[in-house]
């Protein structure tokens, strides 16, 4: 498949689909990717943690578009490809030479895909779009703030939701394909995958307009306890889980309580439950809570920080996060594929390519001569 994407929504949609065995050829300009110059540490200029955690298995191929020499080596790639993915800006692919009718005009079978910001059309359409921008539109920064100002998720969310949303159209499409529908073009915007990620908790009180809800917002329910020397996250919905809780703490009495006697209760008398919660978690150590809670079934864990979460007992057992040994820089801990094949598994095959590194391995594979590749070199077409 044919990778054009940059920074985060594209290459985490092609790295799966590369440790799922797709040869992902990532074609970057000659400024490589934007991911290539942030995210610190670096291992060289060009080589950061970033580009390291989106960019495993694909090779980079450097082309440069402005070049009409370069357009025709992309065209020539495209020919033998299965999936096409870009994250330009509307408009953009096409004056690039790579529109998504004229390569499907030469490779009826091809997916084409595109990730943007708001959609091709309508009144943002030509707007820039990232991640932030699209979490201040979607809504959820009044809740995450709280009671200070609104607040972003600590962490490209928008643009992960989408790559994932569009993983799951391309699988869909070649799917479709095997069964006769031929190549397809698919549109990815990131408002409509956020949105669609993110807000069904908050649709549930808008679901039957003018109905509305008293029960507690999704900052009284999305909480941490406190405990006496640290904090916890958990939320007890089944009734066996809040005996448990209140075995936990030493409450027998509030399962008792006829305002706390099921779930639908519960929510609805949340804000008078959550003080007397709060009240006894905040009594007991961090340890002592979570292993009486675990012990008795109330589904609670600890509030971590990721150093806290790469040595859980848990994390080490599934190996979430793995060392793998590169020739070129030695030890690069990576986060696995975290699916589970019983036939089929993921591979990790290659480390993030280095800016071009397989510009001249891929294009012989198309035809080009070394001749060629000279010129095209000498051109400004290929780096």
């Amino acid at each position: 498949m044919l990778d054009f994407t940059t920074v985060i929504s594209g290459p985490i949609c092609t790295q799966a689909l590369g440790d799922l065995g797709a040869d992902v050829i990532k074609l970057e300009p000659p400024t490589g990717d934007p991911a290539r110059l942030s995210g610190a540490p670096f291992r060289e200029p060009g080589y950061s943690g970033f580009l390291a955690q989106f960019n495993r298995n694909k090779r980079s191929v450097v082309l440069d578009l402005r070049n009409e020499r370069a357009q025709a080596a992309a065209l020539r790639l495209a020919d033998a490809a299965d999936v096409m993915l870009e994250n330009f800006r509307p408009g953009v692919a096409e004056r690039l030479g790579i529109g998504h009718a004229s390569l499907r005009a030469r490779n009826p079978a091809l997916v084409t895909v595109s990730i943007n910001g708001f959609g091709s059309d309508g009144p943002y359409a030509t707007l820039p779009a990232y991640d932030h921008v699209i979490q201040g539109l979607t809504g959820l920064m009044p809740t995450q703030g709280g009671e200070g100002p609104p607040r972003l998720v600590q962490g490209g969310v928008a643009d992960k939701a989408t790559g994932m949303t569009a993983l799951s159209a391309i699988l869909a499409a070649l799917f479709a394909r095997e069964r006769g529908a031929g190549g397809q073009h698919i549109e990815v915007p990131m408002l409509d995958a956020y949105a669609a990620f993110a807000l069904p908790e908050s649709m549930m009180a808008r679901s039957f307009p003018p109905l509305e809800s008293s029960d507690p917002g999704l900052n009284e329910i999305f909480r941490t306890w406190q405990t006496a020397d640290g904090h916890v996250v958990g939320l007890v919905i089944q009734d066996e889980q809040f005996r448990a809780l209140c075995r936990a703490i030493g409450r027998d009495d509030l399962a008792d309580d006829e305002r706390f006697a099921t779930t639908t209760l519960r929510f609805a008398n949340f804000r008078v439950l959550a003080p007397l919660l709060a009240e006894e978690i905040h009594k007991l150590p961090t340890d002592t809570f979570l292993a009486h809670a675990r012990e008795l079934g109330a589904p609670f864990g600890p509030a971590n920080d990721v150093d806290d979460f790469l040595s859980d007992p848990q994390v080490t057992h599934n190996q979430i996060v793995v060392p793998l040994e590169d020739a070129r820089f030695g030890t690069t801990r990576y986060l696995r594929h975290p699916v589970r094949y019983e036939k089929t598994p993921a591979s990790f095959r290659r480390h993030a390519p280095r800016r071009g590194e397989h510009t001249d391995e891929v294009l012989r594979e198309v035809g080009y001569r070394d001749e060629e590749l000279a010129a095209l070199r000498r051109d400004g077409a290929i780096g």
